[in-house]
């Protein structure tokens, strides 16, 4: 029997408001202090309304929120109601925050600085909107639909998009300032990445090999870490085998790697990047 959807707390419902009002206020100190007063553009729906809002007499506001609605709606027909709520508050306080920084005077006029900090507190608001269940530009979600259909990757979609905006940024506002807006682009995506999947990026680790017993053992005496051993078959020699499972972080990579050839170097060892871990412990046991 599916178990009914458990609702928040007040309290979580309390936290994630407030960390996506911060998250969309840094966003707006992105592009009305630093970013669009120098000309430089981000991407997706917001670069969209930058160069609208270039082109018209409509403030940035109010094309940041006209242009997400439609996907506020496919975004609660394919992810769900708590997500188009977060996301439609957090347009909110951005377009509305947007409104008031307006007419204040830039931090700074040279180009470089506003792409380095720029790109630092857009990635950072956009990352906190993320990590905390909403999102701030309709284009994501327009490149997960298009995806099943295209059979191209989101971010291959993402990019083509950002592709045609850029090249659009470059006869609104010339040449140099589509450039700058690339590289802004560029630090933002990677903030973003830091603050929605943490600092301390974890590998997860799959090893297949006849000395598993002793890997596995050496695992958790010299790196401290837990292990998970599952039944596996080969396909071609049918021999029946434990595979050793363990999630560990990316400056333990080198040490587990040795710790295994050292046992067996003919061990199979596959690794993959982990964007989160949730459940079980990840604390490490003393090692000796």
């Amino acid at each position: 029997m599916v178990k009914q959807h458990k609702k928040m707390s007040w309290g979580e419902i309390l936290k994630r408001f407030i960390f996506i009002t911060i998250g969309a206020v840094l966003m707006a100190v992105a592009l009305e202090i630093f970013l669009v007063p120098n000309a430089i553009i981000d991407g997706g729906i917001t670069g969209i309304s930058i160069v609208l809002s270039e082109v018209t007499a409509w403030k940035l506001g109010l094309f940041l929120f006209l242009l997400n609605l439609p996907f506020l709606f496919i975004g609660y027909k394919q992810i769900g109601k708590t997500f188009a709520i977060s996301t439609l508050y957090g347009i909110a306080v951005l377009s509305v925050t947007t409104a008031f920084l307006h007419h204040v005077e830039p931090f700074t006029h040279e180009k470089i600085l506003a792409v380095l900090f720029g790109g630092l507190v857009l990635g950072l608001g956009v990352g906190l909107v993320i990590r905390y269940g909403g999102a701030l530009d309709g284009s994501e979600i327009v490149a997960i639909l298009l995806s099943k259909k295209l059979r191209l990757s989101v971010g291959q979609i993402i990019m083509f998009i950002n592709i045609f905006i850029f090249v659009t940024a470059g006869f609104v506002f010339g040449a140099d300032s589509a450039m700058y807006s690339i590289f802004a682009y560029y630090i933002a995506a990677k903030v973003m990445d830091i603050v929605v999947e943490g600092l301390e990026e974890s590998k997860s680790v799959t090893i297949i090999s006849s000395e598993y017993e002793e890997i596995s053992n050496a695992i958790m005496e010299r790196l401290g870490r837990s292990t998970t051993l599952m039944y596996g078959k080969g396909g071609y020699s049918q021999e029946e085998t434990q595979i050793i499972y363990c999630v560990v972080t990316r400056l333990e990579v080198a040490k587990l790697k040795t710790v295994v050839q050292e046992i067996d170097k003919n061990a199979f060892i596959s690794i993959q990047n982990v964007a989160d871990v949730l459940g079980g412990s990840m604390e490490k046991s003393s090692i000796h």
